[in-house]
C-alpha cells in the first residue's frame, strides 16, 4: 500500500549540497553523481518508498529512498529527477549497481548519494535534517579546526622556505603563524601580539603598492630589508578565491637566506589556505574534508569522475596521473611521532601539488598519501608527474627525519580511469618495500618485481597451487631446527652460485652444498629441470613473503 511522503524537515532556508555533505559525508555516503555540481540548493528532506507515486518529491528536495536497493531504486531516482529533487540517496551494494544508478542519475540531472549498507536511515535523516535547520548558523561556526589547519600549513611553509611565516586576513590580522626560535623582527612581533607595526614602514608598503599587488593576483611580492626600522627581508603572496582577496601569507627571513623554493612554496600554500578559509566560511567545521573524500571515492571507484571534476574545476577528459607516498621510518618511532611525521609529509605534499596544479587533490588512505594530478599535457603527462614526485621526495628528505618513498602510476587518458593509475602506483610502491635506497619509481623501473609480486599474490590466494613438497620441507626445518628452505632459496636467488649464496648466509660453501643436496633429497625436486627450478623459487618466495610480511 502506498503511503504519503513523510516530510521530515521543512524550512524556507536552503543549504548547498556541498554544505549538506559536510554535515553528512563519509563514512555514511559516497557522492556517486553530481551532474549539476555541488552548489545546488537543498531545502527539505523527504522519505519515499517503492510504492510512492511520481510527484512525491518537490523542487530542491533531498530524497531518501527507503525499501529499494540498487537497480530496484532506478524508477524512484527517475521520478525524483522529474519532480525537481536536488539529490537522491539510495543504498548500494555492488559496483555494477552503483554504475547503473549513476547513469540514471546523470541522465536525470539529479545528484546521487550511495548510502553504505550498514547505515541506519534515521541516522542519515537526522544529520541531513540538522544540517538544513542550522544552515543560517554554519556561517558563524567555530573556526577552531580551520585555524588549526592554518597553523599546520604555516609550519610546513616555514620548513620549506627556511623562513618565519604568518598568515593574515584582509584586515592584516594574524590568523596563524609558524613556531620558531629564530630571530623575529619588530613587525612580526607586534603583528602576532595584535598590535600595529611601525607606521612608517606600513606607509612605505602602501606607497610601494605591496598591498595592491597582493590583492590583485597570485604574484609573489619581495620586500627589501630596512635595517633602520628593524625590519628583515620578506616575501608575501595574496590568498584569493577567484578575484576575491581572502588574506595573505608572509615569510620573514631569519638567520639564513630564504630558500630558492620559497616562491613556489608560497604559491601552493596560498591556494591551500584559500580552500581552508572558504571551508571556514561555508562548511560546518565538524564535517569531513569534502575534496579529500571525493578523491578517496574516485580512487576506489565509488565516485563519479565528472562530479569530482566539476568540484575541482578540472577537465575530466584530459590525462591524469596518481602518485602515492609513504613514510619509511628510520629506526624505531612511537605512534604519536609517526603520525606527526605523516602530517608533516601530507602538508609538504599538498603545498607542492597545489603549486603545480590548482586542481590537484591530495588525500590519505590508510598510511599512504595519494596525489591526483589532473589536466596534464597529453604528450608529457607521465614525465610531468614523475618530475613533481621527485621534487616532493627531495624536499621531504631535507625536512623530515623519516625517509619517503613514492610510486607513480601511468598516465590515463581521462579521470574515469584514475583508479587504474592508483592501482599501478600502489603496486610500484609495494615493490620498493625491500629496496631501502629507492626513492621514486614507475612501473618501468620495477616491472620485474611487480610481475613477481602479482604472481605470488595469485599463488597466495589459491591453496591448490601450493607445492606440498616445499610445505613438508618447511615442516622439517621447524621440527629439526634446520635451515634447508632458506638455504635453498639463497641458492636459487644467486643462480646456483654457491660462493655468493653461502656468503649471503654467512656459512661455509660446503655447508650450503650439503643443505641444497639434503633439501632436494627430501623433496624429490630436480633443480636441473628449469620448470621445477622456477616453481621452487616462486614457492619459497611466497613462504618468505607470508612469514615475513613488512609492516
Amino acid at each position: 500500500m502506498a503511503r504519503d511522503v513523510e516530510s521530515v524537515g521543512v524550512t524556507d532556508v536552503g543549504v548547498p549540497l556541498r554544505q549538506l555533505l559536510a554535515a553528512v559525508g563519509d563514512p555514511l555516503v559516497d557522492v556517486l553523481a553530481a551532474p549539476r555540481g555541488l552548489d545546488v540548493e537543498v531545502r527539505d528532506v523527504v522519505i519515499v518508498d517503492p510504492e510512492e507515486e511520481s510527484g512525491s518529491a518537490r523542487d530542491s528536495d533531498f530524497v531518501l529512498v527507503i525499501g529499494a536497493r540498487g537497480r530496484a531504486a532506478a524508477p524512484l531516482v527517475r521520478a525524483a529527477a522529474r519532480d525537481g529533487a536536488t539529490v537522491v540517496a539510495v543504498k548500494v551494494g555492488s559496483e555494477p549497481e552503483a554504475r547503473a544508478l549513476r547513469d540514471t542519475a546523470m541522465a536525470g540531472g539529479v545528484a546521487l548519494l550511495g548510502v553504505r549498507p550498514e547505515v541506519r536511515w534515521e541516522r542519515l535523516e537526522a544529520y541531513a535534517h540538522n544540517a538544513i535547520d542550522n544552515a543560517r548558523l554554519t556561517s558563524d561556526a567555530d573556526v577552531g579546526e580551520a585555524l588549526g589547519d592554518l597553523f599546520s600549513l604555516a609550519q610546513t611553509v616555514a620548513a620549506m622556505t627556511d623562513g618565519i611565516v604568518s598568515i593574515e586576513d584582509t584586515a592584516s590580522r594574524v590568523l596563524a603563524y609558524s613556531r620558531s626560535d629564530d630571530e623575529v623582527d619588530e613587525l612580526r612581533r607586534l603583528s602576532i601580539l595584535g598590535r600595529q607595526g611601525p607606521e612608517q614602514y606600513l606607509v612605505m608598503l602602501r606607497e610601494w603598492g605591496v598591498y595592491q599587488r597582493l590583492r590583485a593576483g597570485e604574484d609573489v611580492v619581495r620586500i627589501d630589508e630596512r635595517p633602520d626600522l628593524g625590519i628583515r627581508r620578506r616575501m608575501a603572496v595574496g590568498i584569493h578565491a577567484g578575484s576575491q582577496p581572502l588574506g595573505s601569507i608572509w615569510v620573514q627571513e631569519g638567520r639564513r637566506p630564504l630558500s630558492e623554493r620559497s616562491e613556489r612554496a608560497l604559491l601552493g600554500a596560498a591556494r591551500l589556505a584559500a580552500l581552508q578559509l572558504i571551508r571556514q566560511r561555508s562548511e560546518a567545521t565538524a564535517g569531513p574534508r569534502l575534496r579529500e573524500n571525493l578523491l578517496a571515492g574516485l580512487l576506489e571507484g565509488r565516485v563519479d569522475a565528472r562530479s569530482v571534476a566539476d568540484n575541482i574545476g578540472a577537465d575530466a577528459d584530459r590525462p591524469a596521473v596518481v602518485a602515492v607516498f609513504t613514510l619509511r621510518p628510520m629506526g624505531s618511532v612511537d605512534r604519536s611521532e609517526l603520525e606527526l611525521q605523516r602530517a608533516e609529509m601530507t602538508g609538504l605534499i599538498s603545498v607542492h601539488a597545489s603549486a603545480y596544479r590548482r586542481s590537484a587533490l591530495v588525500t590519505t588512505i590508510g598510511s599512504r598519501v595519494y596525489v591526483l594530478l589532473p589536466e596534464l599535457p597529453e604528450r608529457s603527462a607521465a614525465q610531468s608527474a614523475l618530475s613533481l614526485t621527485r621534487e616532493i621526495v627531495a624536499a621531504a628528505k631535507q625536512h623530515l627525519t623519516s625517509r619517503v618513498q613514492a610510486g607513480v602510476g601511468s598516465a590515463v587518458l581521462t579521470l574515469d580511469e584514475v583508479a587504474e593509475s592508483r592501482a599501478e602506483a600502489d603496486r610500484v610502491l609495494d615493490a620498493l618495500v625491500h629496496d631501502i635506497d629507492a626513492e621514486v619509481a614507475t612501473i618501468s623501473d620495477v616491472r620485474a618485481q611487480v610481475v613477481i609480486s602479482e604472481i605470488l599474490t595469485v599463488l597466495q590466494g589459491n591453496e591448490r597451487y601450493r607445492d606440498a613438497r616445499l610445505t613438508a620441507l618447511h615442516d622439517h626445518d621447524s621440527e629439526h631446527a634446520t635451515d634447508l628452505a632458506r638455504s635453498l632459496l639463497a641458492y636459487l636467488d644467486h643462480f646456483g652460485d654457491v660462493k655468493a649464496a653461502s656468503s649471503a648466509l654467512h656459512v661455509h660453501p660446503n655447508t650450503l652444498r650439503y643443505r641444497v643436496r639434503r633439501a632436494t633429497d627430501l623433496t624429490g625436486i630436480d633443480l636441473a629441470d628449469p620448470t621445477e627450478r622456477l616453481n621452487t623459487h616462486l614457492q619459497l618466495l611466497l613462504t618468505k613473503r607470508t612469514r615475513h610480511r613488512p609492516t
